[in-house]
């Protein structure tokens, strides 16, 4: 079965639309720390933001090397994932254990030796997400480096995806699929591309 991400969520009118909606997503992602993205929010904008019913969605903090500073600002927001960019194994560890919080490992991809690092964080990972080294930009990295690897734990890809591309291929390859410049237009999310890449994702699962 493949499920669905979707990513850099940074305004109430869009998240209140993505969660109500008929397929909601199972993920949805905030840039907690990572300011050169245009999809980064303020921890005083979050804490504002969150206080909404996430329903069937898991609220994930999405975090590029975070210092203690960050995590003990949004240690007490509703987030039931970090997903953790640019940190070791052992800094992951004390992450998780510390804030009891499920951890999605983000691997910046260009060359196999980049997905063969998963291993390095098999004991601290909830879920791995392959992505491109883009991170505030959308780039692409080639999918079939991680077709063949054998992953026991959920296998998340992203890397400028769009909704116009061939979805159901990628259940070939992942489990859950991590979307988000590809759901916006000049800069901002999109609601009309958001409705149809949650009813192309509902429309795959059925036929799975």
């Amino acid at each position: 079965m493949i499920g669905c991400k979707i990513c850099g969520v940074s305004d109430p009118d869009t998240l209140n639309f993505i969660i109500n909606h008929q397929y909601p997503p199972q993920f949805i992602g905030f840039i907690c720390n990572y300011k050169k993205s245009p999809r980064f929010v303020e921890i005083k904008k979050l804490n504002e933001l969150l206080t909404i019913d996430k329903k069937k969605s898991n609220f994930v903090a999405v975090l590029v090397k975070p210092n203690q500073e960050i995590l003990e600002k949004i240690k007490d927001l509703p987030f039931d994932y970090y997903q953790i960019y640019d940190c070791t194994p052992e800094e992951i560890k004390k992450i998780k254990e510390k804030y009891n919080k499920k951890i999605i490992t983000a691997l910046t991809v260009i060359n196999e030796s980049d997905v063969q690092k998963y291993h390095l964080f098999s004991e601290v990972t909830d879920i791995y997400l392959f992505d491109s080294k883009g991170y505030e930009k959308s780039m692409a990295f080639d999918h079939g480096l991680i077709k063949e690897i054998k992953i026991n734990k959920p296998l998340m890809i992203a890397g400028d995806i769009q909704i116009n591309d061939h979805l159901e291929n990628y259940k070939k390859i992942a489990d859950i699929i991590d979307i988000s410049g590809g759901l916006e237009t000049s800069g901002l999310k999109d609601k009309s591309k958001i409705d149809i890449f949650l009813n192309k994702i509902k429309q795959i699962r059925n036929e799975t």
